[in-house]
């Protein structure tokens, strides 16, 4: 393989992922190459079965390669070890899915304050982050309510709190307004535009939503087990 690009904060080279099911290799991802420079905002669409989420979740390192290799920050990630993988996502990836994930026993500032709280960092501070983050996207009068007691769209708001409070290089999120009216996506959509402005993240969202890819600087679409720029806007 190649030495990352330094230009770049993402630098995936000839990504491969094959599954093994029912006796037959299922190949989603075919050497796949792609960069993202650091700061950049990039919406990935694509037909239904094409590989879009297997692709988050490499990239993410939920899920291992099956070869090929992954730089992020300069650093390739396929070779870390599960500890070190784990260390690395919790301080550089943040996640937002579909369904938000929230643990129902706890609040809204608890879990904003969840990634902090497994890297046991300073629970004051930590607190006073994840207040800040939740004030921005719009519920600072929610802090102590707990998921049931929020709507759909709040619900997703904690969520995307919670994948920013440790302000990481790199924000994946997959169909994050997918469960959502059109009104409360579009209220969504503006915080990702937001967060980008004021904190730099590096974004890649899944979307089925035309008028969420149409907006983004940059739009990718995976086909045929690789990723082609159809957009790239500045």
């Amino acid at each position: 393989m190649n030495s990352p690009n330094d230009e770049y904060l993402v630098d995936i080279q000839d990504l491969t992922k094959t599954y093994f099911h029912e006796g037959k290799h299922i190949s989603v991802l075919k050497g796949l190459d792609l960069k993202v420079r650091g700061g950049e905002m990039c919406a990935i669409v694509g037909v239904s079965g094409a590989g879009k989420s297997t692709f988050l979740h490499v990239v993410g390192t939920l899920d291992a390669p099956t070869s090929g290799s992954i730089y992020i920050g300069g650093r390739d990630v396929t070779g870390l070890s599960e500890r070190s993988l784990a260390e690395f996502r919790n301080r550089t990836i943040g996640f937002v899915f579909q369904f938000h994930h929230l643990l129902p026993e706890f609040t809204a500032l608890e879990n904003a304050m969840m990634p902090g709280l497994i890297r046991r960092l300073d629970r004051d501070v930590l607190e006073a982050d994840a207040r800040k983050i939740l004030e921005e996207v719009g519920l600072g009068h929610r802090l102590t309510h707990k998921p049931s007691e929020l709507s759909g769209g709040e619900q997703q708001r904690v969520a995307l709190a919670r994948a920013l409070v440790l302000k990481p290089l790199l924000l994946l999120a997959d169909e994050p307004t997918g469960n959502l009216d059109g009104r409360t996506s579009d209220a969504i959509h503006e915080i990702f535009f937001e967060m980008n402005q004021k904190y730099g993240t590096t974004m890649l969202l899944v979307t089925h939503n035309p008028n969420l890819a149409g907006r983004m600087p940059r739009t990718l679409r995976l086909e045929n087990g690789r990723v082609f720029d159809i957009n790239v806007s500045g």
